[in-house]
């Protein structure tokens, strides 16, 4: 297998085959953890650890894990490196992680990550591999963080709330309240407001995938007239 260029890993990982809007995986924290920004960031970085962790290490035992035990050795390295994630949130932001919760363990059934270390990982060099990790679990943080301050915004009407729970009172004033008085929206902090929010957001996708694939659609008009054609030689 010939292995992709650092553009096209990182156009995939960003765009083209992003593991939450165009996989569509990973969708049970995403969906469940995205009430706010700062829990989508918590989460968003743990994937992000966990998936350039696992990546590389399947890359480089790859070649000598045989066929019969491969899919068991990947949910071992990724639980391992999941441990390792749940364990740094303990020691430096334990309150972010008792919110986050059960969530943060069940990263080891994330499909997006043993389907990387399956599709990509296993049958490339490790940097490559790295190079994937990062980019995919960047477009799952990206995505994150985008449905959580939609939510956030709708739902309580705040952005970056409760920021200390991650980087310390530094960030405890960085929240914004575009509007005074706000009515909470209840309906977007509660799962039916993930799902619409996270269909908004594959619908936008959608459609500006639809508007560049259109544009390169147009043909250029050929010029019109006679083309004068030059024969050497006989012809029978």
């Amino acid at each position: 297998m010939a292995t992709k260029s650092s553009s096209e890993i990182i156009r995939d990982g960003l765009w083209g085959n992003n593991p939450a809007l165009v996989q569509v995986l990973g969708l049970c924290p995403l969906l469940a953890v995205t009430s706010t920004v700062v829990n989508a960031i918590g989460l968003g970085l743990a994937t992000l650890l966990v998936l350039m962790g696992s990546n590389l290490a399947v890359s480089l035992i790859r070649n000598f894990v045989s066929e019969s035990v491969r899919l068991p050795a990947f949910v071992m390295i990724i639980a391992s490196f999941v441990t390792c994630a749940e364990l740094l949130m303990q020691a430096f932001t334990y309150e972010l992680y008792l919110i986050l919760g059960i969530f943060i363990p069940l990263i080891v059934t994330n499909c997006a990550i043993l389907g990387r270390a399956e599709a990509f990982a296993v049958k490339n060099p490790p940097l490559p591999a790295l190079l994937d990790g990062f980019m995919m679990g960047l477009g799952f943080l990206l995505v994150l963080v985008a449905l959580g301050a939609i939510r956030e915004l709708v739902g309580q009407g705040t952005l970056l709330a409760d920021m200390d729970l991650l980087l310390g009172p530094v960030a405890s004033d960085w929240v914004i309240r575009p509007l005074e008085n706000y009515p909470n929206v209840l309906f977007m902090v509660l799962p039916p407001g993930a799902f619409i929010g996270l269909g908004l957001l594959i619908a936008l996708k959608n459609g500006i995938d639809n508007h560049l694939k259109a544009r390169r659609a147009v043909v250029q008009p050929v010029e019109a007239g006679s083309r004068r054609v030059r024969v050497t030689g006989n012809v029978s």
